[in-house]
């Protein structure tokens, strides 16, 4: 039995406790203690609780109005090519008006090098150097300075590839006049076999012009770059040499007083891949064309361009799948279309020098 003393004890001990309890926010059912925000401390008045908090309106950004699905992003975004990865097309944005060629003289560099198979027109093979003598047969080449002649424009003319990669920033235009298949690489140097390439890329983007006519389109398959400056056109075959009616479908300088309708004599090439984004300047009705084409392509029933042109990483080019035949390059010919065709090639070369307004739109 316990004592007085512990029993007043025991009894204070617990009139404590339950007064610990109710400072707490006990319950006496043993429910613990309640959230610390739902009972006044002592340096806080219970007021302060019953006071609704003072909040400020949340507020959404402003969306920045230019995203990705803007529809002037998407405009722009046409005009770069994410194949090739440059920026091509009609656009003038698409040209580096550097000042570049602005004190360059009015001269042109035909280059006629072939790396396989040699049209006749092209003749014999020249010598290396910078203007080697022409033999008789070289009939494309010793036109194409005769018509560039007659305009008003120096034409210096090689195939010798090291001359090209070396001299390029020396013209306002190049002429690749039915050069083919690896026509840019030096195969007789150790190192730097692709230095042609370098240049004619370098060449582009520093505001050059490019002329590309029939077989160079046969040149450079294996480098995507040189794909996309045909206007993303590749030759892949043609019919029989035979004639037809070349139509010119749009204004511009390079067609400027060329008939509307001539007949001409060209393999018309088959293309693949097709053109695009390019200003499409000429075509051959194909209803003129007997057959329409050979074996296994189909043809370009509906549509088949043998002219465009296009701005290209900061350049220009101009491109026509004809000029096969030797008498489409000789003066006072008697051949089908001859003066058209020299007329459009002429106008094709100065709008890519930047001597007439280029590829208007």
């Amino acid at each position: 039995m316990k004592s007085p003393a512990s029993l007043s004890f025991n009894l204070a001990s617990t009139a404590a406790l339950a007064l610990a309890l109710a400072a707490c926010g006990g319950d006496g059912d043993g429910g613990g203690t309640a959230p610390a925000a739902s009972t006044p401390s002592a340096t806080q008045p219970a007021e302060a609780e019953t006071t609704p908090p003072t909040t400020t309106p949340v507020t959404t950004a402003p969306t920045d109005p230019v995203t990705p699905t803007d529809p002037a992003v998407e405009v722009a975004d046409k005009s770069f090519d994410v194949y090739y990865n440059v920026c091509r097309g009609t656009d003038p944005k698409c040209y580096n008006n550097w000042g570049a060629f602005a004190t360059t003289p009015d001269r042109v560099l035909i280059y006629s090098r072939t790396a396989g198979p040699r049209h006749a027109n092209l003749g014999t093979p020249m010598a290396s150097g910078l203007n080697p003598t022409m033999n008789s047969d070289n009939i494309m080449q010793a036109g194409l300075v005769r018509m560039l002649g007659d305009a008003g424009i120096t034409a210096d003319w090689t195939e010798d590839v090291a001359v090209l990669g070396s001299r390029i920033n020396n013209y306002k235009a190049v002429i690749f006049a039915s050069s083919n298949r690896d026509t840019l690489w030096n195969e007789a140097v150790p190192t730097s076999n692709d230095a042609a390439r370098t240049a004619l890329r370098n060449y582009m983007r520093r505001g050059g012009g490019f002329v590309g006519l029939h077989n160079a389109f046969g040149a450079e398959y294996n480098w995507p770059y040189y794909e996309g400056l045909l206007g993303n056109a590749n030759f892949y075959n043609h019919g029989p040499n035979r004639s037809g009616d070349v139509q010119i479908i749009a204004d511009d300088p390079s067609t400027q007083d060329v008939p509307a309708r001539f007949t001409f004599q060209d393999e018309w090439y088959n293309l693949a891949p097709f053109p695009t984004n390019v200003k499409f300047l000429a075509k051959v009705d194909t209803a003129t064309l007997q057959p329409l084409t050979a074996a296994p392509h189909p043809g370009h029933a509906d549509f088949h361009p043998v002219a465009w042109c296009q701005y290209y990483d900061g350049g220009r080019a101009w491109l026509s799948t004809l000029g096969h035949n030797t008498h489409s390059f000789i003066a006072n010919s008697t051949g089908p279309g001859a003066d058209a065709f020299q007329k459009l090639v002429v106008q094709g070369v100065k709008s890519a020098m930047g001597l007439t307004p280029f590829c208007t739109e």
